[in-house]
């Protein structure tokens, strides 16, 4: 019996079809572009930039994420290589970047503030100025500034939240949901963070004392977020069927979260379960928090409130994705947890990692097999050509030819 990849997506989330391979794309399995263009030069068809193209020639399924709707972050800052479909702004000298402001519409203006011979220092389409190395666009790079600094700037940048705002909708909006309540990959909604958004716009040092020193600029920041995501899942859910919606939050490190958990319980649930309920009440049952580091004191936390699906389990945090299903069962889908860290090592080290984990996941059911984050040059082609197959080898596929 034929089954769509829609239907194959949920019923791998709903345990349904154990020691099934799923290797998701989008957020999930992406390469830093520099990757891409070295596998060209280590061998890899020309063709494989295109993401398109890639997914289908190392046979990761296709995701469908609404970047049309801006209705969420995906921790990516608007620099030059960014995946969406967005306008491209000259900044001169032989520089662009994409127009991306996350939740922000209209985006800043990017601009550049200053230059030398091998750094870049620009204001980005969130409102932050930040340095980067012009030869590696992909590293992150020294945050200097936000726009977000006090109640005063907070009411300034808050005039880019509103979710009536024409540029957050795509313009023919049936044709629109015409096109994808037709295709048959799995349909993600991004549903904002609660954490992820405010540090993008206040800054990793600044958020944390103001939790403390002003809470009430905190809810009245939390409080928009939830209003306009509220007013994207309604507007969206009433006409579009989606499978999956998608929180981005970036909220812990490699021993823990960068709030404690009585923090997330007293700002971040109650808003949490009202997203949750809203989705859950159009039928809305796969809810993934993407977040880097040390996971394991928040999972009991958004199991609470029905956010179910976690990614990237970066191993160096901690994190481990057999103890995971011990413990939680069929509660939590899991992505991600090889770590990327053993590929220099070489095939040997490959295949210790992928066995001492995904035969067992495979064979429980709920996991999406991934890199424990995004994929970086230090991956070759001819290590990834073998753990693509090695991880069809667990699954009883036959192995692809990368010719």
């Amino acid at each position: 019996m034929n089954i769509s990849p829609k239907e194959r997506f949920l019923d791998i989330c709903h345990f349904k079809r154990p020691g099934d391979l799923c290797m998701l794309g989008g957020c999930v399995n992406c390469f830093w572009d520099e990757t891409l263009e070295e596998w060209v030069k280590q061998g890899a068809p020309k063709e494989i930039i295109d993401p398109g193209f890639c997914g289908d020639y190392f046979q990761i399924q296709h995701q469908r994420w609404l970047v049309e709707i801006k209705s969420g972050s995906t921790g990516r800052p608007s620099w030059v290589g960014g995946k969406e479909d967005l306008p491209v702004i000259d900044l001169g000298d032989g520089l662009t970047m994409r127009a991306w402001g996350g939740l922000l519409v209209p985006a800043y203006e990017p601009r550049i503030i200053s230059q030398d011979e091998r750094t870049i220092t620009i204001r980005n389409g969130q409102g932050q100025t930040a340095k980067h190395f012009k030869e590696h666009w992909e590293l992150m790079p020294t945050y200097l500034d936000w726009p977000v600094k006090d109640r005063a700037t907070w009411n300034e940048h808050k005039k880019r939240l509103d979710p009536n705002s024409p540029g957050r909708w795509p313009s023919d909006w049936n044709a629109y949901v015409q096109e994808i309540n037709g295709i048959s990959e799995p349909v993600s909604l991004r549903v904002g963070g609660f954490y992820g958004d405010l540090r993008e716009w206040v800054g990793s040092e600044r958020i944390l004392y103001m939790f403390y020193d002003d809470p009430g600029l905190i809810e009245d920041m939390m409080e928009q977020i939830l209003y306009i995501e509220t007013e994207a899942i309604k507007r969206t859910l009433k006409d579009i069927k989606v499978e999956q919606a998608t929180f981005w939050e970036d909220m812990c490190y490699k021993s823990g979260p960068l709030i404690s958990p009585a923090m997330v319980k007293k700002f971040m649930i109650p808003r949490y379960k009202k997203i949750t309920d809203l989705l859950h009440s159009y039928g809305v049952d796969v809810i993934y928090l993407d977040t880097d580091g040390n996971v394991e004191q928040l999972i009991p936390l958004w199991l609470e409130v029905g956010i179910n699906f976690t990614w990237p389990l970066e191993v160096d945090a901690g994190n481990d994705a057999v103890a995971l299903r011990k413990k939680y069962g069929k509660n939590l889908i899991l992505g991600g947890n090889i770590n990327k860290r053993v590929f220099p090592k070489g095939k040997e080290a490959i295949r210790e990692e992928v066995m001492s984990k995904v035969p067992f996941l495979l064979e429980q059911g709920g996991y999406f097999p991934s890199l424990d984050h995004e994929i970086p040059p230090y991956v070759t082609f001819e290590n990834f050509c073998y753990f693509i197959n090695l991880m069809r080898e667990v699954a009883g596929l036959e192995k692809l030819s990368f010719q």
